[in-house]
């Protein structure tokens, strides 16, 4: 029986490289299916053997949090350089696109509702 170990849906594609490396440098026997494009099969990563999902398994709860960690830290020094993103950040890097964004929004909110709100 196949066990899955992994939704690879929304994962970056250097997180599931690393994980293949990861797998393949400990001789981790998997395999993988690519998620859909439409979004109805998540794709993942997947082995056959139950001792090999555990082993499998544990790997990865080692990886991911030493990827949340570093990722978290990556985060911070960006942050600390003035570059933590929200949308003051972007409207200094990026004026006009980030008002064109928020105009697209609006625009698209108001034409949204304008069948329920009553005028005049």
């Amino acid at each position: 029986m196949p066990h899955h170990l992994m939704n690879l849906r929304h994962v970056p594609d250097d997180e599931a490289e690393e994980i293949r490396d990861l797998f393949e440098a400990h001789e981790v026997r998997y395999y993988e299916t690519p998620p859909s494009r439409w979004g109805i099969s998540m794709g993942g990563f997947w082995v056959h053997d139950t001792e090999e999902a555990q082993r499998a398994r544990t790997l990865l709860q080692d990886y991911q949090r030493q990827r949340m960690e570093s990722q978290r830290e990556a985060y911070e020094q960006r942050r600390s350089q003035g570059e933590g993103g929200g949308i003051w950040y972007m409207l200094r890097q990026k004026p006009v696109r980030t008002v064109a964004a928020v105009l697209s929004i609006l625009v698209i909110a108001g034409l949204s509702l304008l069948p329920f709100i009553r005028i005049g």
